[in-house]
């Protein structure tokens, strides 16, 4: 069964390719995913990398948690499973905006007449 690990701090150049061949010093890779910011497509720093066995999982962790890649120290640990978020709710909106009520204010001539 494969161990998903969570792997941090990664140099945003970083890519599947490199990530399977410097976790494969360890053992057998079953897969890489880089994970990309939804909106701009661009690296956001971390991924996953899951390892043929639990043996290989840990002796990634021991090899690479807190060693330098391209002058970063990496993160590495079993990844936890995604924790269902809580659906926030907010107050219902109201869209009579702001400034409301009222004259309003106005120009020069709002302040009264001069004699």
């Amino acid at each position: 069964m494969s161990v998903k690990l969570y792997v941090g701090n990664l140099p945003y150049s970083t890519s599947e390719e490199e990530l399977t061949d410097l976790f494969a010093q360890v053992g057998n890779v079953a897969r890489v995913q880089l994970i990309h910011d939804k909106v701009t497509g661009r690296p956001r720093g971390f991924g996953f990398v899951e390892m043929g066995t639990e043996d290989e999982a840990q002796a990634a962790i021991s090899r690479f948690h807190g060693a330098s890649y391209e002058g970063r120290p990496l993160t590495v640990n079993e990844a936890r499973p995604l924790e269902p978020r809580e659906k926030r709710s907010f107050p219902p909106r109201d869209f009579r905006g702001g400034n409301g009520g009222g004259n309003g204010g106005g120009g020069r001539g709002a302040r009264g007449g001069r004699n």
